[in-house]
């Protein structure tokens, strides 16, 4: 019998300060097994390694906890942990808590959130964390980040969550003002391609987006809300079955 205990994983890497907080806090649950990305992940979106060696190694974390360094993505340390890696099935996989926010088409390229799909997929209920600050630096800037956390995992422990489907938890800088249930709003991306010669790269500034839709998750953490956000990996746009078997296409 599998102890039970919280599966902690991020995408800025194990020795990222976020993860640590998120760690600690967990431990107010119980059992705690952290496996994470050797290095920074960021925007991997749900990358999966294939044919090739990925190295693992064990280590600790500042303080002092022991974690599995895994040179992948996020969702090959969920994946590789559910294969044997480590004991699996966990009570719960947590997710972050990401150094900058994670909302509206973000979810496509974060490797936070896909980490936590890949516990859906799983069949182990699961929440990403994202901090809405791209300035956060040690542990204590993360602390009330991470109390935001222990109130949504109590919630999740107790109540669970329906298959497939994950919680998105974007928590505003400062002292929020609560917690709003949301959905995805729109993003508007400033990304730009700099040339270096024969090499290429993505710049930009952060991406804006549309603040003033009344509850969405943009609203939300724009307003000083925590934004919870429910997932769900079925992506088919149900309301569009109809009108695209009226194409009546044919070979």
């Amino acid at each position: 019998m599998v102890e039970p205990h919280i599966l902690v994983t991020n995408d800025d890497g194990v020795d990222a300060p976020g993860l640590q907080a998120l760690a600690e806090a967990m431990l107010a649950f119980g059992a705690v097994d952290v496996v994470a990305p050797a290095t920074n992940q960021s925007a991997c979106g749900h990358k999966k390694t294939l044919f090739q060696d990925i190295v693992v190694r064990e280590t600790r974390l500042a303080n002092g906890i022991n974690a599995l360094a895994v040179g992948g993505s996020p969702a090959d340390c969920i994946s590789l942990t559910a294969m044997g890696l480590r004991p699996f099935p966990p009570r719960l996989i947590v997710s972050g808590i990401n150094r900058g926010e994670n909302m509206a088409q973000d979810l496509t390229y974060s490797g936070t959130v896909t980490a936590a799909l890949e516990g859906a997929l799983q069949a182990v209920p699961a929440v990403a964390f994202s901090l809405a600050s791209r300035d956060a630096g040690d542990v204590a800037d993360y602390a009330a980040a991470a109390r935001v956390a222990q109130v949504v995992v109590r919630y999740v422990l107790a109540r669970r969550l329906p298959p497939l489907t994950i919680l998105n938890v974007n928590i505003p800088t400062g002292t929020p003002k609560g917690i709003r249930v949301t959905r995805q709003g729109l993003r508007i991306y400033l990304d730009k391609l700099v040339r270096n010669g024969d090499s290429v790269r993505i710049e930009g500034e952060p991406p804006t987006g549309i603040l003033d839709e009344v509850g969405t998750d943009l609203w939300a953490v724009h307003h000083g809300y925590v934004s919870v956000t429910p997932i769900h990996l079925d992506m088919t746009a149900h309301r569009l079955i109809a009108d695209v078997s009226g194409w009546d296409m044919e070979l």
